[in-house]
């Protein structure tokens, strides 16, 4: 996939193109059918598929207070439309100038001139332009005057009801149904971040976990434990008890924190580049009593993980 960031990037002679717009925040089942459609349509006049999306949240300019949690990270973003196998990804800083742009300049400048599309695919609730003057009827206005179709594909329910979207998702990973939230992602959820060292109180319990960087990328679900997997830097898959939250059981830990426990292996992963999958939630985050009443109940922890990850 070629990967280009800023109008300036594309290639004299770039296209002919086919181009699906949006931020694509989690890249889920509903992305999916965008890209799906835009792959069909570039094979059709043979051109090339593109993504368009911007290297930011449009809120982190506009509405600062108030940007919603990025579900993957902008670096696992592009390799996911890679694997969904786009030709090329223009990622746009959204600048204040980015958002000054008309919905006629942003036609003219970035979809006609820069990629030449000849068609576009864009969803229903698809807005552009300053303030987000255009809208998709603006935009099939305006194609017809650029030379390009626009293909408006319907909303994605894979459970029958409520749309698939972004904020359904995030809003499941905070409440820790990551379950359900790998339905709509059409995959198992992830953060990827350097292993660092901890207070090392998991070794001392029995129970060694890679502990994540607070810069590692990704949302982190709820306070619980998972059953999920640990990907190394190597590719090698692990079956994996993993704990988020403040640690309750001991006073005064202030930072939540993502720690795995690595099933029937004794790994060193410190200042390993890793990527942790969360399969299932197992159950909340309880202070305990006592060290050994939460040493059994890590014990049962991890047979539940081995459980629900000999099905998965």
């Amino acid at each position: 996939m070629l990967r280009l960031t800023g109008l300036e990037s594309v290639p004299a002679g770039f296209g002919p193109s086919v181009v699906t717009i949006g931020k694509f925040n989690g890249v889920h089942v509903g992305h999916l059918a965008m890209i799906r459609r835009t792959r069909e349509l570039a094979a059709e006049r043979q051109a090339l598929s593109v993504v368009l999306t911007f290297d930011r949240h449009p809120a982190a300019l506009l509405h600062p207070e108030s940007v919603p949690e990025d579900i993957t990270g902008l670096n696992r973003r592009l390799e996911l439309l890679e694997q969904a196998g786009i030709d090329a990804t223009l990622i746009l800083p959204f600048t204040q100038e980015l958002a000054a742009l008309s919905a006629r300049e942003f036609v003219s400048r970035i979809l006609s001139d820069g990629l030449s599309a000849v068609a576009i695919v864009v969803g229903q609730d698809f807005r552009f332009g300053f303030r987000a003057e255009g809208s998709v009827q603006t935009l099939r206005e305006l194609g017809a005057e650029f030379g390009f179709e626009v293909i408006v594909i319907p909303d994605v329910t894979p459970e029958g009801t409520e749309r698939v979207s972004s904020s359904l998702i995030r809003g499941l990973l905070e409440s820790g149904d990551v379950s359900r939230a790998n339905r709509l992602l059409g995959r198992v959820h992830a953060m990827r971040g350097l292993v660092v060292h901890g207070d090392a109180r998991g070794r001392e319990l029995g129970f060694p976990t890679a502990n994540l960087s607070h810069e590692a990328t990704g949302l982190i679900p709820a306070d619980g434990v998972y059953a999920g997997w640990l990907i190394d830097q190597d590719a090698q898959r692990y079956p994996a008890a993993i704990s988020i939250g403040t640690n309750p059981t001991f006073p005064g830990e202030r930072h939540r924190r993502v720690e795995a426990f690595v099933i029937d292996e004794t790994l060193d992963l410190y200042d390993h580049d890793v990527i942790v999958e969360f399969v299932e939630c197992l159950r909340g985050m309880t202070a305990f009593d006592s060290i050994d009443a939460l040493i059994n109940q890590m014990s049962e922890d991890v047979v539940a993980a081995r459980v629900v990850l000999a099905s998965a």
